[in-house]
């Protein structure tokens, strides 16, 4: 007697191969066979006419926090994600000496856009190290496994203390002991260290991650904790411009450690065609034996804009501004009186930043946001576009649509990936041997982007649904996600459907897979608010052996535990 029997389905195992029709047998949370399975199962799933592949590994979220409070890891653990990684981009919530909790909240607040109240509220602290971090959450128990990255600005911060403000060195001795900090982190199970060096990524103050324009020699000198533990991957947000002034100490950090470099691998408008460049300095780097990769979201960066979250056209707006702290239904009220809406258009904003003032009034980057195509808009149907066909003013399109179905209408702006006006670059990329699929930011920037749903989207979208240029092949799809994501932080037993492995396995009805639109719901701690984006399509996840999800709803099993090292 199996624990589990899949029947029937059609399985891509991971491994890039063709599909083929088979049973898959379960039993202690392994796979025992894949094949005609004769035996029965306690629970048997028919996968007649659905595809089946292996859990999906997600790489690049931010749950550091969350995973304190929500076993079900939401949205990510909806989206048949059965791996995942925090602590990317250097920010994180441990090691934390108990005079910096506040600091560390509103460094997590301004880099990635999730409410200090939340984080006030929903975080207990028991750890101070983050061993103990590690600990504290081995007690927890989730819908999918989590593993985590040691943060280079909370480690810094340690250390440092105020010294460690971007724009201080670190002296020998700051060396010594971070280096220390990490590999400790990394004997006690964290996957790998991670650290930040873009602009964009500043605490609610303004001010930069520390350790931004710190000397590569600092971080090349802590990667010397990875080489002696023997295990751990280094993460890194880069100035998407910089990279190719970057490559060389990631590529002497690759060396160093035997291990893999991974950076963040956008397109930005301010160096439309770099990427071309950077997929031949991959193919040099790892000629030269050094393993670095890029990882590369799914779709472009592209903030949510509507009246209840963290961005809109009108920020700034006197009139908009007097109506901020006004009760939620009373507040939609008052956008949708035409005295309001005439006023607001009337003004400009005040004061705002180079970035605001980007975001907010760029209409040639903004569209209406209906469902799952508007993710490759076209250039004709931009606000300003239409605006310019119709002789209007695009802010009043904009104003009218973030008043449709009653104040949730949302508008699309895709910052970053979308400098060509389709996703041609992001197909060539996905394509390339030394990128891997990341950067989906689960648990992040709750008021302005929802790409947790990436794992879901690469499928319906990238696989089915694409109309504006060519599909990527399926079965590099599900590879991508799974066996590719696995293997990057050495976690060789899972990602692939095969006997002996983690029966880490999503069962979908892959003609109905597709995305709810992304929605506000106030269900953090404190009654914060955040996009949810759930699917359609999961007849059932298995996380180690046990059903989590079935017809797209949570079945209450949690499996999930803290993943320490390499496997």
């Amino acid at each position: 007697m199996h624990d589990i029997v899949i029947r029937g389905g059609s399985i891509l195992d991971g491994t890039g191969t063709t599909a083929r029709t088979a049973d898959i047998a379960v039993r202690d949370g392994r796979i025992v066979d894949v094949g005609t399975v004769d035996g029965r199962g306690r629970a048997e799933i028919d996968a007649h006419g659905a595809l089946v592949t292996p859990g999906w590994v997600d790489i690049h979220t931010h749950y550091d926090a969350q995973a304190t409070w929500d076993s079900g890891l939401t949205p990510t653990g909806y989206h048949g994600v059965t791996t995942l990684v925090i602590g990317n981009c250097g920010v994180g919530f441990a090691p934390a000496k108990p005079d910096r909790h506040q600091w560390l909240i509103e460094l997590m607040e301004g880099v990635e856009d999730i409410p200090g109240s939340a984080l006030a509220d929903g975080i207990q602290w028991e750890w101070e190290s983050f061993p103990e971090y590690l600990d504290a959450l081995a007690l927890r128990r989730w819908v999918a496994d989590v593993g985590a990255q040691v943060p280079h600005a909370a480690v810094r911060g340690y250390v440092m203390g105020d010294r460690s403000a971007d724009g201080n060195d670190a002296t020998e001795q700051d060396l010594v002991d971070m280096t220390a900090i990490v590999h400790d982190a990394l004997k006690a199970g964290a996957l790998g260290f991670s650290t930040s060096r873009t602009p964009l990524h500043k605490s609610v103050h303004g001010d930069l991650v520390p350790g931004t324009s710190a000397e590569p020699s600092e971080v090349i000198a802590i990667s010397d904790a990875i080489k002696r533990a023997g295990h751990g991957v280094f993460q890194c947000a880069l100035h998407h411009p910089d990279v190719p002034r970057e490559m060389w100490w990631l590529k002497e950090i690759a060396r160093k450690t035997g291990g893999y470099a991974s950076f963040n691998f956008n397109i930005s408008d301010m160096a439309p065609d770099l990427w071309r460049d950077m997929l031949l300095a991959l193919d040099e780097a790892h000629a030269e034996g050094c393993r670095v990769v890029g990882q590369v979201a799914g779709r472009p960066v592209g903030i949510l804009q509507c009246w209840d979250g963290t961005v809109n056209p009108f920020l700034g707006r006197p009139t908009y501004e007097a109506l901020s702290a006004l009760p939620h239904a009373e507040r939609l009220q008052r956008l949708a009186q035409p005295q309001t809406r005439a006023r607001i258009l009337a003004e400009q904003a005040e004061n705002p930043t180079g970035l605001m003032r980007f975001l907010c009034s760029s209409y040639h980057r903004m569209w209406r946001f209906g469902g799952e195509s508007d993710y490759e808009p076209a250039a004709d149907d931009s606000l300003a576009a239409v605006a310019a066909r119709q002789g209007c003013d695009p802010a009043a399109l904009a104003y009218d649509h973030l008043n449709s179905n009653g104040g949730k209408g949302l508008l699309y702006f895709p910052f970053l990936n979308y400098a060509a006006g389709d996703l041609a670059p992001l197909y060539e990329m996905h394509r390339h041997p030394h990128t891997r699929m990341g950067l989906a930011d689960g648990g992040a920037h709750c008021g302005t982007i929802c790409d947790a749903s990436m794992p879901t989207f690469m499928l319906s979208f990238w696989g089915r649904d694409r109309l504006r240029g060519p599909k990527l092949d399926l079965a590099e799809i599900v590879r991508r996600q799974t066996s590719e994501t696995a293997a990057l932080y050495g976690l060789n037993d899972r990602g692939r459907i095969a006997p002996g492995l983690r029966a880490d396995i999503n069962v979908i009805d892959y003609q109905k897979l597709s995305l709810e639109a992304p929605h506000m719901v106030w269900d953090l701690p404190s009654g914060a608010p955040r996009f949810m984006q759930r699917p359609k399509g999961y007849l059932a996840t298995v996380c180690a052996g046990e059903v989590t999800v079935r017809d797209d709803e949570f079945t209450g099993a949690l499996p999930g535990r803290l993943v320490r090292g390499a496997r």
